[in-house]
């Protein structure tokens, strides 16, 4: 069987990792799949599209029977970070993992997730839902990282980020770029205690499960503050936001309201999301998608 990659993937992986290293492992994700497929006795029902935008989903039967997710990543996009994550939290609050981390190899890229519905994200509901269920989803997520966790923090994280920004920030952009970074010093001089974060979390981030109603998918896990992790969910539906006239105090109240409900500092969370917001708007426009660059900067200009 082959198995073709759906175009997201393919973009976002030349995007993210650069052409060559992601046309290197496209070239061989076919062997790769039917290699983890193999070990695993699976059989392959077929490709989720658009799927995912680090790795290949599969679709598979288990030789005892039931539904289940294969993923297969390259080794430059941390699967190796997913898993520890998932296995970490062990389906409280996130998609269960069903490999045996401990008979994984350190070659397999692989992996085995229970199966969920892809085509029903809390991105469908309402917004005031919406942000509901999430908040009561990326709360059961907040855990103390294991011992001697392979993660990266949130410091370690933005610094990296920082530097590409420096490098990579139009004229017209250094404001919002300076303004993000010294935002960042700020929060990341005196951060309070650490957790295991998500790290990508939004709506589109939480499917509807069989076993819980809500449950967390496709993790960047981290380990920093609670703050950073709910920065990325302020900007949900950005298109909406901006074509609002009333976007700005929509944002503001998404703040508050989050930063409440959650019981984190107001003013840590609208840092982290001016930061994240400039980050990533900086980075798309690097890459040549300027209108979304220049959607995520005008939300970012508003805070």
């Amino acid at each position: 069987m082959t198995f073709e990659p759906p175009q997201r993937l393919v973009r976002a992986l030349g995007e993210t990792y650069g052409d060559a290293a992601a046309a290197d492992w496209l070239g061989r994700i076919s062997a790769a799949t039917q290699g983890a497929l193999d070990v695993r006795e699976l059989t392959a029902e077929r490709v989720q599209a658009p799927g995912g935008r680090s790795s290949l989903v599969v679709l598979v039967q288990q030789p005892g029977g039931g539904s289940a997710v294969l993923k297969v990543a390259p080794e430059f996009a941390g699967p190796h970070l997913e898993r520890a994550a998932l296995a970490h939290w062990n389906g409280w609050g996130a998609v269960r993992l069903l490999d045996d981390p401990a008979a994984v190899t350190v070659q397999d890229t692989a992996l085995l997730i229970e199966r969920l519905h892809p085509e029903v994200s809390l991105h469908s509901l309402p917004e005031a839902k919406a942000l509901l269920e999430a908040s009561g989803t990326v709360r059961k997520l907040w855990v103390e990282p294991p011992p001697a966790h392979p993660f990266e923090t949130v410091t370690e994280r933005t610094a990296r980020q920082s530097d590409a920004m420096r490098a990579t920030a139009e004229p017209l952009v250094v404001p919002l770029v300076d303004a993000a970074l010294a935002a960042r010093d700020e929060l990341v001089s005196a951060p309070p205690e650490p957790v295991l974060l998500h790290g990508n979390f939004r709506q589109s981030k939480v499917l509807a499960g069989e076993r819980t109603p809500w449950l967390a998918v496709g993790p960047d896990p981290v380990v920093g503050e609670r703050a950073y992790d709910l920065a990325r969910l302020v900007r949900d539906r950005v298109d909406d936001l901006v074509a609002a006239a009333v976007g700005p105090s929509t944002v503001r109240r998404r703040v508050n309201r989050l930063a409440d409900s959650l019981e984190v500092d107001r003013g840590r969370l609208h840092g982290w999301t001016l930061f994240r917001a400039v980050e990533s708007g900086a980075r798309a426009i690097a890459a040549g998608r300027r209108q979304d660059g220049e959607l995520l900067l005008e939300f970012a200009g508003w805070l």
